[in-house]
């Protein structure tokens, strides 16, 4: 059964929490909307509209697309346009261009596209083709909302079915996944199992928690190469299913179902001549077989259509498994949840979450989104008890990319629109990838093909983002926002942020304004106060509280609170108040705490 979801009204506090987590961040507005709805009015908002299509990437130099024609200056470096497309992309996760009313749903869906890029992951350089990296971004994005109808696609293309099966089979031919890893140098006869080993051990089934009690429920190893739940035979054997296939640089090869450019296979779509054409045997742990389908074959001879039946006869094999929707089940937790899920650490959840989300993934024809769509309306996501109190909210460290993103977002800082002011679009999106860059994440360029550290690797998770010299950067980035004298196009005019989201009977009391404040801006803020004696169960101590306070106002009024409140109330020295404003958002955005959601 689904897990056991949350009817009441959301508030601030678990608004906030959904959208920063599900979205690429949400303004004050956006978050009080939130508040009013129950969990099921609010997934419905955010993943049950019809949205349109993001548009095409426009080529920085002309103004005009390339992915679509291939038409570009010959002198222009396929590099220029790599970068081009992650500015894009970014402009995308920010909902640039898109109407207001649909932008936190559009950001919704970008979050399931980065998810799946997490998952699904490529290396730039590795693929080192921009058209390759769009039309797997792209592949994504018509399989995050998996279980909203399908797409018409133009007669006589056979019905397309979303579902993350599919999905798998699609990305196994996906240009840029063929180039990262190798599959163009897997051929009958000399097979190579790059994508093979990582399609099991990443991708689908996995090999398991690193804890060593997650394998008490499985026997014992038998062999060399046995892990658990499949063995080298099994990747030799998913290998020479996998063989045949070439990149596609002309892009002029599109799937049928889904209209994209995908791999081609070795000789022709009538004879495949590099497909191994044999029965593939799998070991007992997969427990079945490929066979090639000789309704599809040409005689002896493999054909497109055999080759791409074995890869689907494979997926259905390996997600026969019940391993398997619990592997994909605990990225999807660790990515909108916690990262924590081993039975022996002292923060593990119950396995029965994993279980039942598994059960929704499997009951619902393997859509992610109907597992997303329950785990973010349940009493768990907004309820959950991790270690200490709450520890839900607050317990993730934001990534670089979502940092810089969702600052933008919640400050409302408006976007150049790429059809209007390309080189502005340009310009602001390429400060945000130098921003992520500069806090430690190489966007696209992961430095192994398991993606960025913070989703896979045990045990530290999302603390591979934070080192000193990460951190440091984090805090300039607030720096340089926040004041009016640096350089740069992310910047906010806190002045007027004030003027345009607080009511001026909370602005002008500078305690009030404090507490209000940290309610939209950090993650935990039940029952603060500014009495020391009082804060035994203030997720935030008075002492911290105290401290934004005096640095907000400083000592250069005799009743610095008085003082606030009469420049406020009658609109005087709003120099001084800026720059106390500004030494307010300073203070409190660059807390441990704003690093977290």
């Amino acid at each position: 059964m689904p897990l056991l979801e949350y009817s009441g009204i959301l508030g601030v506090k678990r608004a906030a929490h959904l959208l920063r987590r599900c979205t690429f961040g949400a303004t004050k507005n956006d978050i009080d909307t939130f508040a009013a709805l129950t969990p099921q009015q609010a997934i419905q908002q955010l993943f049950r509209q019809t949205l349109p299509d993001a548009p095409l990437p426009l080529n920085p130099a002309t103004g005009t697309e390339w992915v679509i024609s291939g038409n570009k200056p010959a002198d222009q470096r396929d590099d220029e346009l790599q970068t081009a497309f992650k500015q894009w992309l970014i402009g995308q996760m920010l909902a640039a261009g898109v109407p207001d009313q649909l932008k936190l749903a559009y950001s919704a869906r970008e979050k399931i596209v980065f998810f799946l890029h997490t998952h699904f992951t490529t290396i730039q350089e590795k693929v080192g083709n921009s058209r390759s990296l769009y039309f797997q971004n792209v592949l994504f994005r018509l399989f995050a909302l998996d279980a909203l109808p399908a797409p018409q696609q133009p007669d006589p293309a056979p019905p397309l079915v979303l579902d993350f099966k599919n999905l798998t089979v699609k990305i196994s031919v996906d240009n840029a996944m063929v180039a990262l890893l190798d599959g163009f140098l897997n051929v009958k006869g000399s097979p190579n199992e790059n994508y093979a080993r990582e399609l099991l051990e990443l991708y689908s089934i996995g090999k398991g928690l690193e804890d060593p009690a997650y394998f008490n429920s499985y026997p014992p190893a038998t062999e060399q190469g046995d892990y658990y739940v499949f063995t080298e035979q099994d990747v030799r054997a998913a290998a020479n299913v996998l063989s045949g296939w070439t990149i596609d640089d002309s892009f002029s090869n599109p799937d049928l179902e889904t209209g994209f450019p995908r791999a081609i296979v070795r000789g022709s779509a009538t004879n495949a001549s590099a497909h191994d054409n044999s029965i593939k045997t799998f070991s007992a742990r997969l427990n079945g077989s490929v066979t090639p389908d000789t309704l599809l074959l040409n005689g002896a001879n493999s054909t497109l259509e055999s080759a791409l039946d074995e890869i689907r006869q494979l997926v259905d094999l390996i997600y026969n498994q019940p391993e398997t929707p619990k592997h994909i089940c605990r990225k999807l937790y660790r990515f909108f949840v916690y990262h924590q899920l081993t039975p022996l650490n002292d923060f593990a959840i119950p396995n029965a979450i994993i279980d039942e989300m598994a059960n929704t993934f499997v009951s619902n024809n393997y859509k992610i989104q109907s597992v997303i769509e329950n785990l973010l309306r349940s009493q768990h996501f907004y309820d959950a008890a991790i270690g200490a109190t709450d520890d839900a909210y607050g317990g993730i460290i934001k990534s670089p990319l979502e940092l810089v993103i969702d600052t933008i977002r919640i400050f409302n800082i408006s976007v150049p629109d790429s059809a209007t002011d390309l080189a502005g679009f340009y310009n602001f999106t390429g400060e945000v990838l130098n921003e992520v860059d500069r806090q430690g994440m190489k966007f696209y360029q992961p430095f192994d093909v398991a993606g960025y550290e913070a989703y896979h690797q045990f045990p530290i998770f999302h603390r591979s983002w934070i080192n000193v010299n990460y951190l440091t950067n984090r805090y300039e980035f607030i720096s340089k926002l926040t004041n009016p004298m640096a350089s740069g196009m992310i910047k906010v005019d806190v002045l007027q942020f004030v003027r345009d989201n607080i009511p001026s009977n909370i602005a002008s009391n500078a305690r009030l304004l404090v507490l209000e404040l940290c309610k939209y801006f950090l993650p935990v803020t039940d029952n603060l106060t500014f009495d020391t004696n009082a804060d035994d169960t203030a997720s935030i101590t008075a002492e911290r509280l105290n401290y934004f306070l005096t640095t907000f106002l400083s000592d250069i009024d005799t009743d610095p609170e008085a003082a606030w409140t009469d420049r406020w109330t009658n609109n005087v020295g709003m120099n001084t108040v800026a720059e106390q404003l500004e030494r307010l958002f300073n203070v409190m955005l660059q807390t441990p705490e704003y690093q977290l959601h």
